[in-house]
């Protein structure tokens, strides 16, 4: 049955959740706090690249099922439930930081009619149900845990066909109505108490972080033993217990998730008293990734990148987004300038001059000028738009003969049938 909600926050979460629940017939009211970008989702404009969003907020537009507000107080007035995305980034000791979860509640909490049910889709510290109820300090209203398990660039596929739904609740009747609202949605349900939802969440991404810095891991050990981590890591994913996903080399993980995930379930061991040193060690490891890569790149070079024009293709930390948040790619090319490199850079989905990049960093409106008079080339994401570049040209316009693909996304032998020398990650050393 159709219900009112309303959305506190029109971000990579906050917006998807938005459009996806007006598209299984819900009436939504979305918030955001910046006038700009409620400006703009109101005439069907999506602020950010996320694949079919924009066509799914003009459709509930359209039918009048969907409408953007500024401020959270002004999208809860007849809402039966209020779904809580607004950020949670990282703090200096790694935990979460709830100030923007502590001021939506305080704004909100006066308004919500009783009997509302608040749903905390932020990404927030295990036990956080009971610290949401408390900033609302309502005893008619309730607290569910619903956490999102969306990637970007793929977020509303992921809404709409999930590989599950968590909800969290001490009320049973809560959390059944909140299950309830994906109905149409075909997907195992679990059903929990508050602070295992939170976990699981928690869990998910740092056991992917773990995966990540693991096959990375591998492919150093392919390098050195002549093994091609592309095959190792499709047998190991074709292992059940094991899985393909997440076992793809690079030059590290990143994103908004991931990072500050893991750092927040370290700190949350911390907190208990268990010091989690198997997660802190894939962080540690990952970090370590990109000084590798800058050293591997500098070896390819002659062992000094100072004075060095490095032309870098990809700045997203995925293909698919235009998000730099915690981006592996940006790590690597900061560590390139600070080493004395003139970096120059591309990514199809960052605008130029693009300010936000930033770090030393010149950005340029294609893959060909970014090659211009460069001493060696590194890709470090993974748009397939690269593969599309013609290897003739590069070679043409390079000045040196060093290709480095952190992602191995090119065609290694167009490129060296042309006298360039091609590092890959994972693959045997030349």
């Amino acid at each position: 049955m159709p219900a009112v909600i309303a959305v506190i926050g029109a971000g990579y979460v906050g917006l998807p959740t938005a459009a996806c629940f007006a598209k299984l017939g819900h009436s939504v009211t979305c918030a955001d706090i910046v006038p700009e970008r409620v400006r703009h989702l109101s005439s069907g404009t999506v602020p950010f690249m996320e694949e079919g969003l924009e066509e799914l907020v003009r459709e509930g537009l359209d039918a009048d099922r969907l409408r953007f507000v500024l401020g959270a107080g002004a999208a809860v007035d007849g809402a039966r439930f209020v779904f809580l995305c607004v950020p949670t980034p990282q703090s200096a000791d790694g935990s979460a930081d709830l100030s923007h979860v502590r001021a939506a509640c305080d704004e909100i909490a006066p308004l919500l009619a009783p009997g509302t049910v608040v749903v905390n889709k932020s990404t927030v510290p295990i036990g956080s149900t009971v610290t949401i109820a408390g900033f609302l300090g309502r005893d008619d209203v309730v607290v569910v845990s619903n956490p999102e398990f969306l990637r970007e660039g793929t977020a509303v596929r992921d809404f709409l066909a999930p590989d599950r739904i968590v909800v969290g609740a001490d009320d049973h009747e809560a959390a059944r109505a909140v299950a309830d609202l994906y109905t149409g949605i075909d997907a195992p349900v679990v059903l929990t108490d508050p602070a295992s939802a939170e976990t699981i969440k928690y869990g998910s991404n740092a056991f992917l972080a773990m995966k990540l810095s693991f096959v990375n891991a591998l492919a150093t050990i392919c390098e050195e033993t002549g093994g091609d981590i592309a095959d190792v890591a499709r047998g190991l994913g074709l292992d059940p217990r094991i899985g393909a996903s997440f076992l793809r080399a690079g030059p590290g993980w990143g994103g908004k998730c991931l990072p500050k995930d893991s750092r927040a379930l370290v700190a949350t061991a911390r907190a208990v008293g268990y010091s989690f040193d198997l997660l802190r060690e894939a962080i540690e490891a990952n970090e370590q990734q990109f000084d590798r890569i800058a050293d591997r790149l500098a070896e390819a070079v002659g062992g000094d990148l100072s004075g060095r024009r490095i032309a870098v293709w990809g700045l997203a930390f995925k293909a698919g987004t235009d998000d730099l948040s915690d981006s592996p790619a940006l790590e690597v090319a900061s560590r390139l300038v600070d080493r004395g490199a003139d970096v120059v850079a591309h990514d199809p989905a960052v605008s130029v001059p693009a300010p936000a990049v930033g770090r030393g960093i010149r950005c340029v409106g294609s893959a060909l000028d970014a090659v211009q008079g460069a001493d060696a080339l590194v890709v470090l994401t993974e748009w397939p738009e690269f593969a599309g570049v013609d290897p003739t040209a590069v070679a043409a316009a390079m000045a040196g003969r060093v290709v480095f693909d952190t992602r191995n996304v090119l065609d290694a032998g167009g490129y060296t049938a042309l006298g360039l020398s091609v590092v890959s990650v994972g693959r045997p050393r030349g």
